[in-house]
């Protein structure tokens, strides 16, 4: 929504600053579902120029966390259950071989242990915010560390609208955090005890309890 002030962006480029604050208002819902998001609006909330307002929703578009309508204005999407689970279905399809690949050499990406200590902390300390952006770095570096580009390019197709799922149904603050951490923990034993088809399986049922958790929220919204 609008404010009197300009919002102040990072000392990081600013093309990326704008786009980590929108992104952020959208997942956590200050953005919510079916609202239009416009260059001016960008420009004059953040004083910045148009041209730098219409990268950043582009690059929100490209990543599903915005669709454009039929007059080329860029929405906050709403996701009913049938997309829900083709998104789910295209992602256990990717993730699982990613899991099933690392599994083979026995090697977890560091990136992916690291996502998982934070994991921990979070839900020790019930931060859930911190928790989805955790969530998404493991999954994200689970698939990145497989080292095949086009991998990682379908997985950055759809993770933009997990991520939106996420932050809008907020269906992880219905779980227990601390069985999350263990579903993520178990993952990472299986690839490092070179079991690909624990790992396929550990990573399966995760997905699977997060779906109906997500699925159960949309139909209570």
């Amino acid at each position: 929504m609008a404010t009197d002030a300009s919002l102040e962006l990072g000392p990081s480029s600013l093309t990326e600053a704008l786009y980590e604050s929108v992104r952020k208002r959208i997942v956590n819902g200050d953005i919510p579902q079916g609202e239009k998001l416009t260059e001016v609006r960008l420009a004059t909330e953040y004083n910045v120029a148009r041209p730098t307002a219409k990268a950043c929703l582009e690059r929100l578009t490209a990543l599903g966390l915005l669709r454009r309508t039929a007059h080329k204005t860029a929405v906050v999407p709403t996701l009913d259950e049938d997309e829900i689970r083709d998104l789910f279905f295209s992602r256990v399809t990717i993730e699982r071989a990613a899991v099933s690949s690392l599994a083979a050499t026995g090697e977890v990406p560091a990136a992916a242990a690291k996502a998982q200590v934070a994991i921990e902390y979070a839900a020790r300390d019930r931060l859930f915010e911190n928790q989805v952006e955790a969530d998404i770095a493991f999954h994200s570096a689970l698939v990145s560390g497989v080292g095949s580009r086009r991998l990682s390019r379908m997985h950055e197709l759809i993770i933009g609208e997990v991520h939106l799922t996420m932050g809008q149904y907020q269906a992880h603050r219905t779980a227990n955090p601390a069985n999350v951490a263990q579903e993520h923990a178990a993952i990472l034993q299986a690839i490092e005890a070179g079991d690909p088809a624990a790992a396929a399986e550990h990573l399966g049922y995760h997905l699977e309890q997060a779906q109906g958790r997500l699925l159960s929220s949309l139909r209570k919204a």
